[in-house]
């Protein structure tokens, strides 16, 4: 079935306003946030692949990743290996859930600024550590630092932005996610070779968290925040001041009126679980969550200095492998950026679920025929086509289900259950990404290559529910987005009253 590009959305332009410079940089500070988590990701994997990491925290490890005859798909199967990469998304969840509370009570701006604290700390932990447990300990400090984060920037940008480029400017936070899993490729490559490297890989994390704590200072809390804490006159004068113009009178009443529904609501949690009207935005976005891990994106993202060096490249030559990735792995989210509200959101997300499992399906394959059990590939050439495949498949993932994932949930829930739904979403994120960093490694050991069919087959159906079951949400008004698209859709619109 083709999707078809839609034009420009009813709803779009009915509320007056610009394109501010406020709107823009409120956007760009509190998408720092997805700074922390991308560093986060794409520090872990260099670091577990870096000897001197090993030999201090997993020696027993070490040791097996040096053998001759070692199977090449169990080398790095160590179960407290693998939750040195996990505690924190374990952390995150609880984090996500309790931030989901606080972002309603005291307003968005309070915790991105508490997010990028306990991310701080996470890091000056990790840097000072001596033993196991000061290590996970400051994982979990970045896992509470990630759950605030997620749980509240997508949701802030979403907020603040004008209908017309929500899109772009949600999308900013996954772009600096990008940013983060490159800049910590780099930062890897250059600590590889010194003598305890990976001391400052970890405790780099503490740049982007002060980044963040600083620009929080500067940021506006958005006006729904304001306007469902009682606080009227504060919301339209942040609305004058990111909009531009004085008549706000249209946008003010229509967050008004979401607010005295959302004041109404006395638990959120009740209301979302228990209400037919949101079944459609919870599975829905519950979903993207989950497919958004399963396409496999963590799998490349968190070991792949660890999955280079399976195929028998040397650490050094891992980790450029891994920097090359990442820069195609920006640059393409870059290009979701700008398109994302020329194109709309399904078109991508089918696109980029195709692509992704063509690549899947022929890694898989190549990696059957020429990785055997034990020894090095034999062929010097298909390192070099897995890592032009992996880049085709990130490029996939950056301009689709991974800046997607998280835009979609942040733009389709109803306010009284926003804060809420959206912790449905981060928190599937959160157990996926745990699930996938604690027993990937160990899946590998025991399926090998068959772990690659699995992820294509997954990329499979997500494209077909991205065409079935979800609504274009391009250029609609956050407070419209029932009546505009879930009412009118083939499958959703029979768990609202019709009028």
């Amino acid at each position: 079935m083709a999707v078809g590009v839609m034009d420009i959305e009813e709803g779009a332009a009915s509320l007056p306003g610009k394109t501010t410079f406020q709107v823009v940089m409120c956007s760009i500070i509190a998408a720092v946030g997805g700074l922390m988590f991308g560093y986060d990701i794409g520090i872990s994997g260099g670091v577990t692949s870096m000897d001197t990491f090993l030999l201090d925290f997993f020696p027993h490890v070490y040791e097996k990743k040096h053998r001759v005859h070692e199977n090449n798909y169990c080398k790095f199967d160590d179960q407290l290996l693998q939750l040195f990469t996990s505690s924190l998304y374990l952390a995150g969840i609880f984090a996500s859930f309790a931030a989901s509370f606080l972002c309603r009570r005291f307003g968005r701006k309070p915790i991105i600024m508490s997010a990028s604290i306990f991310f701080l700390l996470g890091a000056i932990l990790n840097y000072f550590a001596r033993d196991l447990g000061m290590l996970i300990g400051g994982r979990i400090l970045l896992g509470f630092g990630i759950g605030f984060g997620n749980q509240t920037v997508p949701l802030f940008i979403s907020e603040i932005a004008p209908p017309r480029i929500r899109g772009g400017l949600n999308i900013a936070f996954q772009l600096l996610i990008t940013i983060g899993i490159l800049a910590a490729s780099f930062v890897n490559y250059l600590t590889s070779t010194m003598k305890n490297g990976w001391r400052y890989s970890l405790g780099g994390a503490a740049v982007p968290a002060l980044i963040l704590l600083i620009g929080s200072f500067f940021i506006h809390e958005t006006p729904a925040s304001l306007i469902e804490r009682g606080k009227d006159e504060e919301g339209k004068k942040v609305l004058r001041k990111i909009r531009g113009i004085d008549n706000i009178e249209l946008e003010f009443n229509e967050i008004k009126r979401a607010t005295e529904t959302s004041n109404k609501v006395k638990s959120p949690f009740k209301e979302l679980f228990t209400k037919r009207e949101n079944r459609p935005p919870l599975v829905c976005g519950t979903l993207l969550q989950f497919f958004q891990q399963f396409t496999g994106i963590n799998v490349v993202m968190f070991y792949a200095p660890v999955l280079f060096q399976t195929m028998g490249s040397g650490n050094n030559a891992s980790l450029v492998s891994t920097v090359v990735t990442n820069g195609v792995n920006a640059l393409a989210t870059v290009f979701a950026v700008i398109m994302v509200d020329r194109l709309g959101r399904k078109f991508f997300l089918v696109e980029g679920a195709t692509q992704m499992m063509a690549t899947q399906l022929t890694i898989g394959a190549l990696l059957l025929k020429y990785l055997h059990l034990v020894g090095p590939i034999t062929s010097h050439a298909v390192p070099l086509i897995v890592l032009i495949l992996i880049c085709i498949y990130v490029s996939g993932f950056a301009w689709s289900w991974g800046p997607l994932g998280w835009l979609i949930p942040s733009e389709i829930y109803q306010l009284e259950v926003r804060t809420t739904g959206y912790f449905c979403a981060v928190a599937m994120n959160m157990v996926c990404t745990f699930v996938i960093g604690q027993f990937f490694l160990s899946a590998l050991c025991r399926f090998r290559s068959g772990l690659f069919f699995f992820f294509a087959v997954m990329n499979v159906i997500m494209g077909l529910f991205a065409i079935f079951f979800l609504p274009e949400t391009r250029g609609v008004p956050i407070e419209d987005m029932a009546e505009q698209r879930w009412k009118k859709h083939w499958h959703w619109k029979k768990y609202f009253k019709q009028n």
